[in-house]
C-alpha cells in the first residue's frame, strides 16, 4: 500500500531579544514554497526535508508537497504574520486531503506575539483539520524549546544529535522509516518529556566535547529493547518564554514508564556534569592574541556574539575593529552584513580606492560603525551553492557582495546576513583559507562543519551581542526559574 504523505511546515528559530534590534519578523521575512517548488527547494539538499524526500521515495509513500515557510532566525513573528502563514497552509493541505500522515518541518523554537509555542499551535490545528486518525510527524533542529503539549500532538518527533547539524538529512529519512512501521501496524509510540531546569549555551557535539559525551549517554539508551528514539534537546537560551530550557525526550514502543525513566537516566547525568557545559569566554583581543600564539594557520576565531544564525543582526565590529587595531597580513574576515558599503563598491568599481563607514548600522551593543579606508579587489553576485557537510547542495545567495582590502587584512562584506559556515563564501571572492594566518567568521558553531578540517586551531571571541555564549547576562523576566546558571539554587530532581 502506498501512504499519501503531505510535506509542509513553518521553520523559524525566534530570538525574541532581537525585537529590539531588528523589529518582529513580519510575512515578508519567510520564504514560501509551495507545491513542486518545496521538491526543487529540497531535492538533493542535505537539510531535513531532503531526508524526508529521499525516506518517502525509500518507503514507497507518495509524497504530496502542501506548503512550507522558512525565515532566517530573528525576532518574535509578529501576530498577523503567523496568523496569514497558518492560514495559507491549513487551506493548501485541506486541498490535498485526504493523506494518510503529516511531515511538518518546524524549529521548535518557535515564538509568535501572543502564542509562546508555534509549534504546538501549528500541530493543533493540523490536528483539528486532519482528524484524530492521521499521523502527524516531525524532525526538530536540536536548539528546540520542546514542550509536553507537543508530546502530546506529534506522533513523532525527532531531534538532530549534532551541532553543527550534519546529520539533519539521516534523522528526517530516519524519520520516514519509523512512520512506515507506525502507519503499518508495527510499533506505537509514546513520548515522554523530561525537563532539565539549564539554559544551555550554544555547545557543540564535537568530538571531545561535554555535549558529545551527552550524546554518548542518550546513544546508549537508544540502543535499549522498545526504545525507538533518545534525543537530547539544547534549548535555545535566547527566546525569554516560559517553556525555554533543555529537555530530554525519549520514545518508545508502548512503555511510557520506559519513556520516562529513561528520558530522566539521561537528565541525571546531565545535570550532575553541568559545571562541564560552561563557557570560557575569550574577548576579542584574547581570541586574537591566543590565535597570534597558535603555530601554523589557518586558525579561525569565530565571532559568536553576532551569529545571524541565532537571530543576531550580523553587523557587529567589535570583532572586526580588533583585527583592524592589530594591524594584521595574511587575514581574512567574513562576512559583514552592510549592504550600503556593498553598494558602494559595486558603484565605484573593482581598482576603486573608497572611505566607508562599515557595520554597526543596528545598534551600539555589537558596536560602532568602523571609519576606515577600503581597496575594492573583487565584487560579485553573492550566490554559492553550500559544499561543506551543512546543507550540502542548499542554494545560498548573499546579495550585492564586496571583496575589501584594508593593509594586510581582507574583508567579504555582504548585502544579507548570512552565517559563515561554508569556505565557498570565501572562494566565490578569489579567497582560499588555507594560504591565511587567521580566518574570522560570524557563527557560533555550524561554521565547524566546513572549518574544522582545514584549522590549525579554533578560537572563540566573545563579545556583547544577541547570541552571546553568556545566558546570564540576558533578561529573562518570562522563564521558569530557578534555573541553572542563572540561579546556584537551581536543582533537578526525577520522578
Amino acid at each position: 500500500m502506498s501512504y499519501r504523505l503531505a510535506v509542509a511546515g513553518m521553520f523559524h528559530e525566534t530570538n525574541t531579544y532581537a525585537v529590539q534590534c531588528t523589529g518582529p519578523t513580519t510575512f515578508e521575512q519567510f520564504e514560501v514554497n509551495i507545491g513542486q517548488s518545496i521538491l526543487e527547494r529540497h531535492r538533493g539538499v542535505r537539510d531535513q526535508l531532503g531526508g524526508v524526500l529521499d525516506g518517502a521515495d525509500y518507503y514507497g509513500f507518495t509524497v504530496v508537497p502542501v506548503y512550507d515557510a522558512l525565515a532566517n532566525p530573528s525576532g518574535t513573528i509578529a501576530a498577523d504574520a503567523y496568523e496569514k502563514l497558518k492560514r495559507e497552509l491549513l487551506a493548501a493541505l485541506a486541498a490535498e486531503l485526504p493523506v494518510d500522515a503529516v511531515a511538518l518541518s518546524v524549529h521548535g523554537a518557535g515564538t509568535v506575539d501572543g502564542t509562546d509555542d508555534l509549534e504546538a499551535d501549528l500541530a493543533r490545528a493540523v490536528r483539528e483539520l486532519v482528524g484524530p486518525e492521521v499521523r502527524i510527524v516531525a524532525v526538530l533542529d536540536l536548539h528546540g524549546n520542546i514542550s509536553d503539549e507537543m508530546a502530546d500532538l506529534y506522533d513523532l518527533m525527532l531531534g538532530v544529535h549534532l551541532y553543527p547539524h550534519t546529520d539533519f538529512y539521516e534523522r528526517g529519512f530516519e524519520l520516514i522509516g519509523l512512520l512506515a512501521r507506525l502507519l503499518n501496524g508495527e510499533i506505537e509510540p509514546v513520548i515522554h518529556v523530561e525537563h532539565i531546569p539549564m539554559l544551555l549555551p550554544t555547545s557543540t557535539t564535537d568530538p571531545g566535547a561535554p555535549a558529545a559525551a551527552m550524546n554518548d549517554v542518550c546513544a546508549a539508551i537508544a540502543e535499549m529493547p522498545g526504545i525507538l528514539d533518545c534525543t537530547v534537546f539544547h534549548g535555545f537560551p535566547y527566546t525569554d518564554v516560559p517553556g525555554v530550557g533543555m529537555t530530554v525526550v525519549c520514545t518508545t514502543d508502548g512503555n511510557e514508564a520506559v519513556a520516562r525513566l529513561s528520558a530522566q537516566k539521561v537528565a541525571a547525568w546531565i545535570w550532575q556534569h553541568r559545571e562541564d557545559f560552561r563557557p570560557e569566554t575569550h574577548s576579542p583581543e584574547l581570541a586574537l592574541k591566543l590565535a597570534l600564539q597558535t603555530e601554523g594557520g589557518p586558525v579561525v576565531i569565530n565571532d559568536t556574539a553576532d551569529n545571524s544564525g541565532g537571530g543576531a543582526p550580523g553587523d557587529g565590529t567589535h570583532v572586526l575593529r580588533a583585527f583592524l587595531e592589530a594591524d594584521l597580513n595574511h587575514a581574512v574576515f567574513g562576512s559583514i552584513f552592510d549592504p550600503s558599503v556593498a553598494n558602494a563598491a559595486h558603484r565605484a568599481g573593482v581598482g576603486a580606492t573608497i572611505q566607508v563607514s562599515l557595520g554597526g548600522k543596528h545598534d551600539a551593543l555589537h558596536g560602532e560603525p568602523l571609519e576606515i579606508t577600503v581597496y575594492v579587489k573583487c565584487l560579485t553576485d553573492g550566490k554559492i551553492i553550500l559544499t561543506s557537510p551543512m546543507g550540502a547542495g542548499l542554494k545560498l545567495d548573499m546579495g550585492r557582495c564586496a571583496r575589501l582590502v584594508v593593509g594586510g587584512l581582507d574583508i567579504v562584506v555582504a548585502s544579507h546576513s548570512v552565517q559563515t559556515i561554508d569556505p565557498s563564501i570565501f572562494l566565490l571572492h578569489g579567497i582560499d583559507v588555507k594560504t591565511y594566518r587567521i580566518v574570522g567568521l560570524k557563527s557560533s558553531q555550524h561554521f565547524r562543519a566546513g572549518f574544522r578540517d582545514l584549522a590549525a586551531a579554533i578560537v572563540t571571541a566573545d563579545s556583547p551581542g544577541l547570541t552571546s555564549l553568556r545566558a546570564e547576562l540576558f533578561e529573562h523576566t518570562r522563564l521558569a526559574r530557578p534555573m541553572w546558571p542563572l540561579d546556584q539554587t537551581a536543582m533537578y530532581a526525577d520522578g
